[in-house]
Order: C-alpha cells, then sequence, then structure tokens
C-alpha cells in the first residue's frame, strides 16, 4: 500500500474521531432552552437532539464504541502504516540496533499528536463554541450510528442501566431551572455587553422583589400627608393646596385610627359644584387597602391585583401605622434610575463621597457603592437602620460606622431619625480593616 493511501486512511480515522468527539460534547453542552425554542419553531433536528438528551444512554454507548474502535485501529494501523517509513529515513543517519525502536516511538508519537490536536483539541473547542448548532449538525450521521451498533449499543447500554439500578442513580437528567440559573445567565449577559446596562438593572430589580420588603420602598409614617374627620373645610383646602396627591389618607383623630381614603377627583368635584367638604359620614370616602409590614413587594403586587387598588397603608404587628405604599412606588423600585425621583436619596459630591438619605433602603445603598451586602441585612430595611443596628445605641451626630471601604457618618438628625449620613471612602490601607462595623 502507497504512503498517499495510507495517509488518507489515517485522515479518515482522525476525521471519524473528530466526529465523535464533536459529537459527545455538542450534545452534552446544547443548552435545552435554546433547542425548545428551536424545536416549536419548526426545527427537526432541534427535536431530534431533545429526544436524545433526555434519553442519552444509546447515543453516548454508540460515541464510545465508535471512540473505541476508531482508537483500536489507529493504534494497530497507525504504527505499522508509518514505521517502516521512518525507519528508512533515519537509516541514512543511524544504523545501529535501536533503529526499529526510534522508528517506532517516532510513528506513535507522530499519530499520537496528531489525533490529540484533530481528533480530540480542536474538534471539542469548536463542539464548545457552538454546541447547539454541531448538535444539529451531527444529530442525524449520529442516529444511522446507533443503528449501526445497535447489537454494541443494546449491549453495552443494558449493562450500564442495570448497573446504575443497582447503585440507585436515575437515568433521568434533572431538568429544573432555578433562580441561580436565571440570575447567572443575566449576569453573563450583562458581562458580555449582550444585555444593556438598564436592562440588566431592571430584571435585577424584578427578582428583587421576592426578597424587598415592603418598608423598604413605602412612605414613611412622618412623612404621610393625612385628612381627619374633624377638619374644618378651610383646612381640607389648605393641605391640597400645599399637596398635590391623587389620593389622600382619611383618619379619625390620630393616624393610627384609618377610616378610609379620599380621591382628589371627588374632592375637586365637590368644589367646582360648591358643595361642602365634610369628611365625617361622607358616603364617597373609600375603604383602604391595609397590609402588614411583613409583606414582600412581589406579594403586594398580588394585593393589589386582586383588591384592584394602587394605594395601600402599611401596619405593623400592633395595628399602626408604620407607612403607606402606591402602585407607583413599587414600580419606580423597579424601574430604578430610569425613574426620575424628586428628590434624589443618594447625591455625589465627589469621587470619594455621598450624601445619604437615612430612609434609603439598603439595596439602593449596595448598588451605587457597590457593597456586596450588608451584615445581618434581614434585620433592617434602610440605611438609617443599618446605622442603629451596627451601633446598637440612639445615633447622634458625628456617630460612624466603618464597613465594606466605606465610612458611614451620622450628619444630620431629627427627632432621634437619621435623617442624613456622610459616607466616604477609606483610603485602601485601612480599607481590609474595615470589614465589620466599628462604632464612634
Amino acid at each position: 500500500m502507497s504512503l498517499t493511501n495510507q495517509l488518507l486512511i489515517i485522515l479518515a480515522l482522525i476525521a471519524g474521531s473528530a466526529f465523535f468527539a464533536i459529537s459527545e460534547l455538542s450534545l452534552a453542552a446544547a443548552r435545552k432552552i435554546k433547542l425548545t425554542v428551536l424545536a416549536e419553531a419548526g426545527n427537526e433536528r432541534a427535536r431530534q437532539v431533545l429526544a436524545l438528551q433526555d434519553r442519552p444512554g444509546h447515543f453516548f454507548t454508540a460515541i464510545q464504541v465508535g471512540v473505541n474502535a476508531v482508537a483500536i485501529l489507529a493504534g494497530v494501523f497507525g504504527e505499522s502504516a508509518l514505521t517502516p517509513y521512518f525507519t528508512r529515513g533515519l537509516g541514512m543517519i543511524y544504523q545501529g540496533p535501536w533503529l526499529g525502536t526510534f522508528s517506532m516511538v517516532l510513528s506513535f508519537l507522530t499519530i499520537t499528536s496528531l489525533f490529540i490536536v484533530f481528533a480530540d483539541l480542536l474538534p471539542k473547542r469548536i463542539a464548545m463554541l457552538a454546541p447547539e448548532r454541531m448538535a444539529l449538525l451531527t444529530v442525524r450521521p449520529m442516529q444511522y450510528c446507533i443503528v449501526l451498533f445497535k447489537p454494541f449499543v443494546w449491549f453495552f447500554n443494558g449493562a450500564s442501566d442495570r448497573l446504575l439500578k443497582l447503585l440507585g442513580i436515575s437515568d433521568k437528567q434533572a431538568d429544573e431551572i432555578t433562580f441561580a440559573d436565571i440570575s447567572a445567565v443575566v449576569d453573563a449577559g450583562a458581562e458580555a455587553g449582550v444585555l444593556p446596562r438598564q436592562e440588566y438593572h431592571l430584571i435585577e430589580n424584578v427578582f428583587g422583589l421576592e426578597s424587598r420588603l415592603v418598608p423598604s420602598a413605602m412612605t414613611t409614617r412622618e412623612s404621610i400627608v393625612y385628612f381627619t374627620l374633624q377638619d374644618s373645610e378651610e383646612e381640607l383646602r389648605a393641605q391640597m393646596a400645599r399637596h398635590s396627591h391623587s389620593k389622600f389618607l382619611v383618619c379619625d383623630d390620630t393616624i393610627d385610627r384609618v377610616v378610609g381614603y379620599a380621591d382628589t377627583k371627588d374632592l375637586l368635584t365637590r368644589i367646582l359644584t360648591e358643595q361642602p367638604l365634610v369628611l365625617k359620614d361622607a358616603p364617597w370616602l373609600k375603604p383602604v387597602l391595609t397590609v402588614p409590614d411583613s409583606l414582600t413587594l412581589y406579594e403586594l403586587l398580588d394585593q393589589f391585583r386582586s383588591s384592584r387598588e394602587d394605594f395601600s397603608v402599611v401596619l405593623n404587628e400592633y395595628g399602626l401605622v408604620v407607612g403607606l405604599i402606591t402602585l407607583n412606588d413599587v414600580m419606580s423600585t423597579v424601574m430604578g434610575d430610569l425613574v426620575i425621583a424628586s428628590q434624589q436619596q443618594i447625591v455625589k459630591r465627589d469621587d470619594h463621597s455621598w450624601l445619604v438619605d437615612g430612609l434609603t433602603p439598603v439595596e439602593d445603598v449596595m448598588r451605587a457603592l457597590e457593597i456586596q451586602e450588608f451584615p445581618d441585612d434581614s434585620n433592617y430595611e434602610t440605611i438609617a437602620g443599618f446605622m442603629m443596628y451596627s451601633l446598637r445605641k440612639m445615633p447622634k451626630l458625628t456617630d460612624y460606622v466603618a464597613y465594606g471601604g466605606y465610612k458611614f457618618e451620622v450628619v444630620d438628625l431629627e427627632n432621634h431619625r437619621i435623617d442624613q449620613l456622610l459616607v466616604t471612602r477609606l483610603p485602601r490601607e485601612t480599607e481590609s480593616a474595615s470589614t465589620t462595623p466599628r462604632a464612634a
């Protein structure tokens, strides 16, 4: 047999091994989500790949039969094919007793190198770069191979199935997709530049609704503008003139005795028609939705949907009003930077310092300062809560906490409430020492 024919046989064996390597890795790495989309669009090959992924036993058995058969043939044929030519070439410069051994070693190294590069590494790299595409290209030839190797497939696959049963291992692949999987895909898309930054933050905020509690987005008790049944018409008109709200909470003397709410449209209609503004026993007062402060924002959305309301009072475990939240507040949390707030809660002074409102949710501070997490964050919702939890006392001016490479200092108080914090970036030499909160 001529050298040309022998080389063609070796190349054919390399091509066969490369085909099996691409088929094996592409089927394992092909993402079911993408294949499902293609199958639903009418791609028959995608359906065939999904079927093999559901029951991969026959496929991988055929792969192993093919790979091992090619490897045996390459070992036997390759060495015997190239050794005489290496012997002839080396014989021109060396005629000693080791000539046969050197020729055999060179033949072995040549064949092994060709198979490692062209039948293993290169095909697998290609399969990893485009697993779905490679799986679609190789699925039909592999089905023919499964039929061709059917006796071997039946024997070896049956043996492996019995061994799996003896070991108590299921042969079906777990297919559930977790929140962590989706989050990882979104993070990877953002890092690769496929997902725009604003869309990434939007998705991140939507996922955050499941973990963020209602107090993180509500208007706090002391900021609520409300009417009382005892207010005169002049007082009601003055309140409406000062505050341009669409709805006003109505209470009986104190904020903790909620009666309902008044829609500004109803109030304006009565003013325009010159009807008296009397809240007591007014038939146009509407019942208000009340929710516990332990509710998540996702659960609150469900409450809004079922009650067809967009306005709710937040109560604590003692039945006291702690805040008020609207559908717009929740949407502002989702939209994040896309919503122009009337008052910024985090104001950047320079590259190393920020003024932060005490009522800013810790999630917003984490995003603005690129802090991974706050300690024991289940115990508080706002950055003021973090300060009080860390200080273990009622704060006073100049109290500070050093954490995560930043110094959080109280610069303004209002009735024992932290109104503003000055956040400064710590020098690098002290940053490593500030991994735990420290009080002044």
